[in-house]
């Protein structure tokens, strides 16, 4: 099995409400779960493949809890990506490479669209992020709010020994989408639900 490992910025955005319960073991906030996550790998390396700069995105569907399967996933990836990238990525993404979140998801996953070649746009500044699949997919989040005072919020879910979030013992910021819609295959449109971030993520063969 190939040995690889990429770190940068990782955010999951779905149409649960701010504070996924997924992320608790409990059942989707709307019973079905939909949205988008994506990665910008700063370093990684595929069996002597660089994986520096590269962008990806999955865009999914499930019908009801996670644990019941049933999933459909459409990938995304940049026109800047390589063929020997697009490899790797495709290994690593079906969890065929190992890494135990990759293979968890996998596993509940029954539909694998297309994947489309389109520009990516990924920019996050601190807690503000915009994030862009080609023409049809967008998200955009922010920190939550207060309702009241309209002051923000600093939100932290923290999952020891979890397979998904890999900075300070499994830690992920909270935010908000003000946008999150696709008019592509896998559709939604779905404001002011969750968003999970992880500044320096880190996905890899070795957990």
């Amino acid at each position: 099995m190939a040995t690889w490992k990429m770190t940068g910025p990782y955010f999951k955005s779905c149409s649960c409400d701010p504070g996924c319960p997924c992320d608790f073991n409990s059942a989707p906030t709307h019973h079905t779960c939909e949205g988008i996550l994506g990665m910008k790998v700063e370093s990684g390396n595929f069996d002597g493949v660089s994986l520096d700069g590269v962008k990806w995105g999955v865009a999914y569907h499930w019908p009801g809890p996670l644990h019941e399967g049933n999933g459909t996933v459409k990938p995304y990836f940049d026109p800047s990506t390589s063929q020997e990238q697009l490899n790797a990525l495709g290994q690593i993404l079906t969890g065929q490479a190992g890494g135990s979140w990759f293979e968890l998801v996998a596993s509940i996953v029954t539909t694998v669209k297309d994947p489309a070649i389109v520009p990516i746009e990924f920019e996050i500044e601190g807690k503000t992020g915009t994030i862009k699949f080609g023409s049809n997919v967008e998200n955009e989040f922010t920190t939550i709010k207060n309702p009241v005072t309209g002051d923000e919020t600093e939100v932290y879910i923290r999952v020891a020994g979890g397979m998904e979030y890999s900075a300070n013992g499994g830690e992920a910021e909270v935010l908000q989408s003000q946008v999150l819609r696709s008019s592509d295959e896998i559709a939604f449109d779905v404001a002011g639900s969750n968003t999970c971030l992880v500044e320096n993520q880190t996905f890899g063969s070795h957990r």
